[in-house]
């Protein structure tokens, strides 16, 4: 599979595995660490938390697979995320959910990431939201200690607009090295308030969570929805397939920012045909055709 380049030292694979739901699958632990080795097989290389997921608890589901097979954590990357403070039974301290992205807050986030992942660095962390609170001075300061400390070994933002994540870069002597974002054929909006010609201009690429739009398109009920349906079968019978979560993924694989889908599944099945994806190329007005259904009318 394609590895891209984010720094000298640093490459993700084209497509990542998202274990954002990882709790919902009810795998055990041996069961996990089958599909881990499995993903790799494939060429998916990079795995994406964070420290809410599931609760707080899908970080240590995945560190104890690790455990059982230590080998797995130097044949992978691994991403994290902090920032967010959910109302949780696990969290009771919490009176109301908000960001927190000052230093303390970031250093034992990353920290507790360690342990509960079982492994002694993270390569990239990412600060989840967008924090209108933010002290970038505080941020540059959490991420510089635990840069010499070894403990992160890059960093990066989720959900930040262009101009959120060129103030944070002005407070750092390193470069975020990727923008976690929402991207796929029923949402434009990142093309269109310009994050994704940022990140071209950056050289960063974006990494897109919920590249399938999170499912709707497969049971469309609402006029968007059927439209783009349409459209990705008329594209899949030129193309040869009725996947259509094989044609989503190919449509943001066209683009030349480099978009790296985070494919958010437990099944095995699932995971390879989007890794499939990476075979299918699509033509200019193959993709011009799913965007005119996303926007309902024509580029002028």
């Amino acid at each position: 599979m394609e590895k891209i380049k984010l720094t000298d030292d640093l490459s993700f694979s084209r497509m990542i595995h998202g274990l954002w739901r990882l709790n919902d699958w009810n795998l055990k632990d041996q069961e996990l660490v089958t599909l881990i080795e499995e993903s790799l097989e494939l060429g998916i290389t990079t795995f994406d938390h964070a420290d809410i997921y599931g609760n707080y608890q899908n970080e240590a589901i995945f560190g104890r697979a690790l455990a059982l097979k230590p080998s797995l954590r130097e044949k992978m990357e691994i991403v994290t995320k902090c920032g967010i403070k959910l109302l949780s039974n696990q969290r009771p301290e919490h009176e109301v959910k908000h960001y927190d992205t000052s230093k303390e807050h970031i250093i034992k986030s990353a920290e507790n990431s360690l342990k509960n992942l079982q492994t002694d660095y993270v390569d990239v962390l990412l600060i989840h939201r967008p924090d209108p609170a933010m002290d970038p001075e505080e941020v540059a300061e959490a991420f510089t200690l635990l840069k010499e400390q070894g403990k992160v070994k890059h960093f990066g933002v989720s959900n930040f607009t262009p101009s959120q994540f060129d103030m944070l870069s002005s407070y750092l002597s390193f470069p975020l090295v990727t923008n976690q974002v929402e991207i796929s054929v029923s949402h434009l909006e990142t093309f269109q308030d310009g994050t994704i010609e940022h990140c071209l201009q950056k050289r960063v690429a974006p990494m897109a969570w919920s590249p399938v739009a999170g499912g709707k398109i497969f049971n469309a009920t609402d006029d968007k929805s059927l439209r783009i349906k349409k459209a990705l079968l008329e594209v899949g019978e030129e193309l040869g397939t009725k996947e259509l979560a094989k044609l989503m993924y190919a449509w943001l694989l066209h683009h030349p920012a480099k978009i790296m889908p985070v494919i958010g599944s437990g099944k095995i099945e699932r995971i390879r045909s989007a890794v499939e994806a990476l075979s299918i190329k699509m033509t200019r007005q193959q993709w011009y055709k799913i965007w005119i259904a996303s926007t309902g009318t024509d580029v002028a």
